[in-house]
């Protein structure tokens, strides 16, 4: 199996944002997927002109055959190199059709009206941005108007064109309008024009500064063509539509990442300052820096770093728990040990020194050591217990019956104490084990009599709702102090320090009770009666 290897956290946000960057190219496509489509906009706009020029100009040979009206220095380079490329191609035009000045007068006037007429049309037509010309057969520039640059003074560039100019160049309207030498050598439309076919084309202005569209429309003579009508226009107008949307989106785009990038440098902040707080609540040797140590950084925020860090202040809180339980564990086991060896010492030193006395003595010191017997036999209980929980299979039984079969022994047990008994009228079947159920019921029993005011009877009660069987204790003494918490379950937890008495007490009866109920699926608590004098532990069962 192929292990990747580890990637730290800074490099996944950088992976993060760089898959980010298919944001941008997808808005960049779709840019270029609009400028092509603005493109074949233009080029059927540019071709619908030609052929609306055409149209007027089919069926009139005379106006083909008439003189151009200006004489201009762009119209006869056109004409001129028009005829240089149709001699290379080895069409010599007839000296008749060359020669305009072969015409009679009457041919002339109406020519001339031809012409003026010819020039209506263009001007209606023509738009600032584009040049119309008109070809004949005979490779004679008959008409020439518009022009290809826009008028006016250009707007003035912003300060976000001006800076991502280089990113972006911004389309050139200064830029040589002249008609290229191979406008027929290397282009299609007026070559199919000519042969009866429309025809569309791009090519680059001279000076290779701007992109001219170029359609050409063919015009008919009967079956025949006589000529050809021809609309240029630079793309510009479309590349200044194209660079705003690219603009705008840069801009986006960068905005949006700087934000991004804010928000990720103020999360990974975060994390840093509470990976900072989290070093320094442990000092080297492992221990908490503070008793009550807790993180600052997001502690109140909402989200998962809050999340995050609240789980962190509460580790820390059952952390500095476990010290001081292992820390009370030392001065308990330190306190309860010390009597019963106190006792076998001294009972050890009498029976030295008074050996006519051996038999008080022996039995002195057999008491003593069956209390340090006791004391290692409730130490390992709640561990004995924790292994043998994984492996006692679970029955189904009615706890009401155990429950009722424990209160008569305890009655026997405990012949000075009272006890009240409130069971439902119904079995309550529960699944899990019945001796560990008459466990927890002897624990919490012992510790009511402990604490139970003389006369006062303990009453255990089982409830049935909701699908959990409730068994309860009470009894009546000192209620529970509030600094106890919800401690009182923990290992080594124990309110018997300051009583006194004979029977060793390592606060493991309620801890052992809880494994129990939690065994069952339940869960225990412990809370003050209404009336302040006295205590109700409460153990839930999870009905079968």
């Amino acid at each position: 199996m192929i292990r990747l290897p580890a990637l730290s956290l800074r490099i996944k946000l950088a992976l993060v944002s760089v898959l980010l960057l298919a944001l941008p190219w997808a808005g960049y496509t779709y840019v270029r997927e609009m400028e092509r489509f603005l493109l074949e906009g233009e080029q059927q706009a540019l071709l619908a002109t030609a052929r609306a020029v055409a149209t007027a100009l089919h069926d009139r040979p005379g106006l083909l055959r008439a003189p151009p009206s200006r004489d201009d220095e762009m119209r006869r380079e056109a004409q001129e190199e028009l005829r240089r490329l149709a001699a290379e191609r080895g069409e010599v035009p007839s000296p008749e059709d060359s020669d305009p000045a072969i015409i009679d007068r009457e041919d002339a006037v109406a020519a001339r009206r031809e012409i003026e007429e010819i020039s209506e049309i263009l001007r209606g037509v023509e738009r600032t941005t584009s040049r119309i010309w008109v070809v004949t057969h005979e490779l004679r520039v008959l008409a020439l108007a518009g022009s290809l640059k826009r008028e006016g003074e250009p707007p003035p560039e912003t300060l976000t064109q001006r800076v991502l100019g280089v990113l972006i160049p911004h389309p050139n309207e200064d830029f040589d309008d002249a008609i290229a030498d191979d406008v027929l050598a290397t282009g299609r439309e007026i070559s199919e024009a000519l042969a009866g076919r429309p025809g569309v084309r791009l090519r680059n202005t001279p000076d290779g500064k701007a992109v001219v569209i170029s359609a050409a429309h063919p015009i008919w003579n009967g079956d025949e063509v006589a000529g050809a009508v021809v609309v240029e226009e630079s793309t510009n107008p479309i590349l200044s539509v194209r660079n705003l949307a690219l603009e705008r989106l840069l801009v986006v785009t960068l905005a949006v990442f700087a934000v991004a990038a804010g928000v990720l440098i103020w999360f990974a902040t975060r994390i840093w300052r509470l990976r900072d707080e989290a070093e320094a609540a442990i000092d080297a040797h492992g221990r908490l820096a503070h008793p009550h140590s807790r993180l600052i950084t997001a502690q109140d925020a909402s989200d998962e770093l809050g999340d995050l860090s609240r789980s962190f202040s509460a580790m820390l809180g059952k952390l500095s728990q476990h010290h001081a339980y292992l820390e009370s564990m030392a001065s308990r086991l330190s306190h309860e040990l010390r009597t019963p060896i106190a006792v076998v010492r001294s009972s050890l030193e009498n029976l030295r020194l008074a050996p006519e006395n051996s038999r008080v003595y022996i039995e002195r010191a057999e008491e003593g050591l069956k209390r340090l017997g006791t004391i290692l036999t409730r130490m390992s209980e709640a561990t004995r217990l924790e292994q043998s929980l994984a492996s006692v299979e679970q029955e189904r039984y009615d706890i009401a019956a155990v429950v009722r079969g424990c209160v008569e022994g305890y009655r026997l047990a405990y012949p000075g104490q009272g006890f009240e008994l409130d069971l439902p009228g119904r079995p309550a079947m529960v699944s899990g084990s019945p001796d560990l159920a008459a466990q927890l019921l002897d624990k919490l029993v012992a510790n009511a009599v402990d604490f139970s005011r003389a006369g006062a009877p303990v009453r255990v009660s089982l409830a049935a709702a909701d699908g959990a069987a409730a068994l309860a204790v009470r009894n009546q003494g000192p209620p529970l102090p509030e600094s106890l918490g919800g401690k009182l379950f923990d290992s080594m937890v124990s309110l018997r320090a300051d009583r006194g008495g004979g029977e060793p007490h390592l606060g493991l009866g309620l801890y052992v009770a809880r494994l129990i109920a939690e065994f069952h699926g339940g869960t225990i608590g412990a809370e003050n009666l209404a009336s302040g004098g006295g205590v109700a532990v409460t153990a839930t069962f999870r009905l079968a």
